[in-house]
């Protein structure tokens, strides 16, 4: 939701125009998209290389080769962001296949679960989301676009919407948030 005012905000300066700036936006969405699916990918991974099978992993990334050359072919007509999604779509689809063969191996993988946990991370993003680009929009049409203008309503909207974004998982019962708070604290008390 703010990948223009982070983009203007880090990169317009000097030879970095506002006619380049949606475009560096766009991309930064299309890959956003699959960041998620990239971090899962390399978990996946070491998954596999745990139970001694660093083969299977190897020969997805082959494939996932293959379907991005493929994809790329046929989104790059779309601009600068087809090939970011293209690659974003190749991280969703190699974690998709190492998770089925996971699932095979270990018989134990509860996609019920996964998929209850992922509503509920996806419902709290969508109000980080909301929240973020609400406080964003509000300061930018007060204070303008100047440097110190910009870092005060990018800097207010992601704190903001990081708050909104903890609440509601609190609120919508996100267990893993629980993980995230036991990590802080062990490393409070160092």
């Amino acid at each position: 939701m703010l990948a223009e005012p982070i983009v203007r905000l880090v990169y317009q300066r000097g030879h970095f125009g506002p006619g380049q700036t949606p475009v560096v936006a766009g991309a930064l969405a299309a890959f956003s998209l699959g960041l998620t699916f990239n971090g899962a990918m390399l978990m996946l991974n070491r998954a596999f290389f745990s139970l001694q099978s660093p083969w299977l992993p190897t020969v997805i990334a082959l494939g996932n080769l293959g379907l991005n050359a493929a994809l790329d072919a046929g989104f790059y007509r779309f601009g600068t962001w087809g090939i970011p999604l293209s690659t974003s779509l190749v991280n969703i689809a190699g974690t998709a296949l190492l998770l089925v063969l996971l699932r095979r191996r270990l018989q134990r993988i509860e996609f019920a679960r996964t998929a209850d946990a992922t509503l509920r991370i996806v419902a709290a993003a969508i109000v980080l989301a909301a929240v973020s680009y609400g406080v964003w929009r509000g300061l930018d049409e007060g204070l303008g676009r100047s440097l110190w203008a910009q870092l005060v309503s990018v800097g207010t909207a992601l704190a903001v919407g990081t708050a909104a974004y903890l609440v509601s998982c609190r609120l919508l019962g996100v267990r893993e948030l629980n993980a995230l708070l036991a990590l802080r604290e062990r490393l409070r008390r160092r």
